[in-house]
């Protein structure tokens, strides 16, 4: 393997893993479109959790009732984690293996995306917390933050263990072996984006939509707009990766109980997540039940999107419809002077002018 293959002149023909080491980084002819625009979405999405005051939330969290500080600190401790391995795991598992530019840009620009999210969550607890190092060390101590702790960085493991092997020799394991760690540790992501971080963010909300903890719900939105990027990103991927190389069809096929069983996993330690936080009651408008409907509805959808069938019997609608101005911001009317902007994009341009486009201006 070397850091620039000089010999590359044909990277447009190249798979999207395990082709040719990496030459010029260039973007005028790619591939995959559709990766570099999710790239320009990423770039154009750039923000800083500094930009969200914190200062009412701060005084919000101490008259919250002793209930509501728990599901709302057991939550953050639970989002600190997963973005902690999502803010360090894409370049590490994915980027030694890639051969398109357009992918090497992507995973460069999601790995410094994630670690923005977890920047916010320091930011948030600065603010909030008069003992910041008091919740970063009790993370691990709680038993369903651990269990997701393990099952999200297994796949990533195995494939960082295989890829180091095959670029020192080549020979501990197969190249079809490590395609299938590919395809597992992408299916594993697409479940983390997807699924894991959805009850939290729901909570995150919910206390919002009772004029509660509104910065921190404003930056959850501004992540959970992050995520739906890198979620397209490996849906996308699955999509592409069995016509890109035909290995990917029969290993798609292997893996399809693994892959399913991945996604029952998820959901069912979000429910059991949701029983941890909500085991002392409810609060207004959010509940362990609705919770676990919700997570069954959002699942069906991300096994869909995959080609995986799914075993939920869910409501056509949305069980918890408030959400859902969170994730699309389409909902929300605000003056700009009022609330800091999430949906704008910073020094985007769009490619869509043609040579006759202005053929009949005059001046």
């Amino acid at each position: 393997m070397t850091v620039f293959n000089h010999k590359n002149k044909n990277h447009t023909e190249q798979p999207m893993f395990l082709g040719e080491d990496l030459g010029i980084q260039r973007y005028e002819s790619v591939k995959y479109r559709q990766f570099e625009k999710l790239t320009d979405k990423q770039l154009g999405f750039f923000w800083r959790p500094e930009e969200v005051h914190l200062n009412k939330d701060s005084k919000d969290f101490k008259d919250l009732t002793e209930f509501e500080q728990h599901i709302f600190t057991a939550n953050l401790k639970r989002q600190i984690l997963l973005d902690s391995v999502q803010g360090r795991s894409p370049n590490l598992a994915f980027l030694p293996l890639v051969s398109l530019p357009e992918l090497e840009a992507f995973i460069e620009t999601w790995a410094f995306n994630e670690t923005i999210h977890s920047r916010s969550y320091t930011h948030i607890i600065r603010n909030i917390y008069s003992d910041p190092s008091k919740i970063f060390d009790t993370i691990t101590e709680i038993p369903e933050i651990g269990a997701c702790a393990k099952d999200i960085s297994k796949y990533y493991d195995d494939l960082i263990s295989a890829s180091n092997a095959w670029l020192v020799d080549g020979r501990s394991i197969s190249r079809y072996e490590l395609k299938k760690k590919i395809w597992l540790a992408l299916m594993n992501v697409n479940v983390l984006e997807g699924i894991r971080f959805y009850v939290s963010f729901a909570c995150s909300w919910a206390f919002a939509e009772v004029k509660k903890m509104e910065g921190n719900a404003k930056i959850i939105k501004l992540i959970c707009r992050d995520e739906n990027v890198h979620l397209a990103f490996t849906q996308n991927m699955l999509k592409l990766l069995p016509n890109d190389d035909k290995d990917f069809i029969k290993i798609s096929e292997e893996t399809h109980g693994e892959c399913r069983a991945m996604f029952e996993n998820a959901v069912q330690q979000e429910k059991d997540w949701a029983g941890y936080l909500f085991k002392d009651g409810s609060m207004i408008g959010l509940n362990e039940r609705l919770l676990v409907e919700y997570i069954e509805w959002i699942a069906n959808k991300r096994m869909q999107a995959v080609g995986l069938p799914s075993p939920y019997k869910v409501p056509q609608a949305n069980p918890l419809p408030w959400t859902q101005k969170w994730i699309s911001g389409s909902e929300v009317q605000v003056a700009p002077q009022e609330v800091e902007l999430s949906s704008y994009i910073i020094g985007a341009t769009k490619n869509d002018v043609e040579s006759d486009t202005f053929k009949d201006f005059e001046l």
